[in-house]
């Protein structure tokens, strides 16, 4: 039995729909991530997890018993939002102790996890200062103490690291996920950001106006996507618009000037997924059966190790590429050859 199951919700706010039909199942302890551009329907399903938002149909089931219809208070799940919503006045040790004394603990009980808290997000030394005295991350890590120390059978984090700078955000990815595998207890978290969705969860949920478009681990997203939306939010990707045809002892794809063979699949129009690092550039064109097409650079991106290419071919969009920047960078107009084996590109469906 799945801990949370989330079956065929629906979500309308007057004549517009939210939600389609989402149905989700979650083991225990897993760490799941819903991601999306804004307007997928990610903050809304989160709503409905902690029961802020009554769904139009479908249902909710925790452990296999049914809580639809339970209030927000009943459902002992815990919850860090955007903005922390830390109690000014109380310093640490009492924003975090503070779900504890609401449900009436024993000192003793309130004092002994208040510590181990403080220690899990290595905040012992800051107990006493108020939330104005903190940076934002620790700030974030108050709010995620006071979450967790009812000791919740759900987590609930509402894009708890977007307010914070990039490598602070990288950071407190780490921690979080420590704290999950030190805890056990399940997280669901909400995103925008991919990075941050396959740096930390055990699976991704993608979702696009209202639906679940796939719910796979962060490698199977990006290596096996099951639609174009996946294949273009997930990641960079160049995709080839072509035709798959049975021949020469098997099926074809023709793209904007190759022809490559692919799987057995449906003939027809179809889109091929290349992902840029699968795309080598080179001066010559190799003689070992891949496929290389003439190509100008029209942009390059620097990061240190590595640039990201644009790449004009003859016919078809732009293709993106990576190559090394240990030796130096291609300028613009340069004319290369963008090569690829057929193996490394994926039909979608």
């Amino acid at each position: 039995m799945s801990f949370i199951e989330i079956t065929q919700v629906s979500k309308h706010y007057g004549a517009f729909q939210a939600l389609h039909d989402v149905t989700l199942s979650i083991p225990k302890g897993e760490f799941v991530t819903l991601l999306g551009p804004s307007g997928s329907g990610k903050t809304t399903l989160l709503k409905v997890l902690a029961g802020f938002e009554p769904v139009s149909s479908g249902g909710v089931l925790l452990e296999g018993r049914d809580i639809t219809r339970v209030p927000p208070e009943k459902r002992n799940f815990g919850l860090v939002f955007q903005g922390y919503a830390l109690f000014p006045h109380m310093t640490v040790e009492d924003n975090i102790a503070y779900p504890l004394r609401v449900r009436r603990r024993p000192r003793g009980e309130i004092a002994e996890r208040v510590g181990a808290l403080l220690k899990l997000v290595q905040l012992d030394r800051f107990a006493g200062r108020k939330p104005h005295e903190l940076s934002g991350g620790q700030q974030q890590r108050v709010a995620l103490a006071r979450a967790l120390v009812f000791k919740p059978d759900l987590l609930l984090l509402d894009e708890p690291m977007s307010a914070l700078d990039k490598k602070l955000r990288h950071d407190l990815q780490e921690e979080l996920r420590a704290i999950h595998r030190t805890l056990g207890t399940t997280f669901i978290n909400v995103t925008h950001d991919q990075e941050e969705a396959m740096h930390m969860s055990d699976r991704i949920a993608v979702m696009n106006q209202g639906r679940v478009e796939q719910f796979d681990t962060a490698h199977a997203l990006y290596r096996r996507p099951v639609s174009r939306f996946v294949a273009e939010f997930v990641g960079k990707s160049n995709i080839f618009a072509g035709r798959i045809d049975r021949g020469g002892g098997g099926q074809l794809f023709s793209g904007p000037g190759f022809t490559m063979p692919v799987p057995d699949c449906a003939q027809g129009e179809a889109l091929a997924l290349l992902r840029p690092e699968d795309v080598e550039i080179a001066g010559q064109a190799p003689m070992d059966g891949r496929i290389a097409l003439p190509v100008t650079v029209t942009s390059s991106t620097y990061s240190g190790d590595r640039a990201l290419y644009t790449l004009s071919p003859p016919t078809g969009a732009p293709i993106l590429a990576y190559g090394s920047a240990r030796s130096g960078v291609h300028p613009d107009g340069a004319a290369l050859f963008a090569i690829f084996a057929p193996e490394n590109a994926i039909v979608l469906d």
